[in-house]
């Protein structure tokens, strides 16, 4: 099967890509395009899913750069192909080298893009909600600003993630977004039975306007496509031992 890619016209004229699912050599609960190594996927079917995504990205499988992702602000800047074992612990990554393709993996979570085309800088981050509150936007900013690129350049688009409707919280949640601003009130709207429905991509892209840069949304919900998309809570609720990784890709 075909790979199905989503692009973003803001993006231009980088190669990048949010992959769906489809197009993957994997079975069962992960088939189609699981790219995550940390699940209990077939690793042999991983490391080939992996290999068709740097395919479609035109580098070899090795300059496919991933940090070992841990939901915190923590930022990598990279010059070179990374090993699995070298990976650091960080939500994002950026790099002004030429040949690296700058990936990263959610399963709800917000894949966030950015470039600078004039500069050639270009980033990648794993934004949930814990990475989102604490930072990772503006870290993942400021690291591409380190690297020769201007804020008002920059663009960010955020791929498939939970999107409000389906985004169910308590008010745990939303107290740790209300101690830091009150003004966090506007991205939750009530739900049943006492709870919250949060939405996860307006908040990370009232964050990235709010830093100064051009931000989007491709408006694809990871939760409400199981066709299209893997999702950590959709497999909890239908009681799945374990899911699938989506990849987001973007290279110079």
């Amino acid at each position: 099967m075909t790979l199905d890619i989503i692009t973003s016209d803001a993006l231009q004229p980088f190669r990048h890509g949010f992959f769906t699912r489809r197009g993957g050599a994997s079975s069962g609960i992960f088939a189609g395009l699981n790219c995550g190594t940390g699940s209990s996927d077939q690793s042999d079917s991983v490391r080939m899913n992996r290999a068709r995504v740097a395919e479609a990205m035109q580098v070899p499988t090795d300059a496919l750069v991933t940090v070992h992702q841990v939901h915190s602000a923590d930022v990598a800047s990279v010059n070179a192909a990374l090993g699995d074992d070298e990976r650091p612990r960080a939500d994002a990554v950026v790099t002004a080298t030429p040949g690296l393709a700058l990936a990263i993996l959610t399963a709800d979570c917000q894949p966030v893009l950015f470039a600078d085309r004039d500069a050639g800088v270009i980033g990648a981050a794993h934004a949930g909600w814990r990475g989102a509150l604490d930072g990772v936007l503006e870290q993942t900013i400021d690291a591409m600003i380190a690297l020769g690129a201007q804020r008002e350049r920059i663009t960010a688009v955020i791929g498939p993630c939970i999107s409000q409707r389906n985004y169910e919280v308590g008010q745990d949640f939303l107290e740790k977004f209300l101690d830091e601003d009150p003004d966090h009130m506007r991205h939750f709207v009530n739900g049943e039975c006492g709870r919250y429905q949060f939405d996860l991509p307006g908040f990370g892209l009232a964050r990235l306007r709010a830093a100064g840069v051009d931000a989007h949304w491709t408006g694809h919900c990871t939760y409400a496509d199981p066709a299209a998309f893997y999702s950590y809570r959709r497999s909890c609720h239908e009681g799945q031992a374990d899911y699938g990784r989506l990849i987001s890709v973007i290279r110079l």
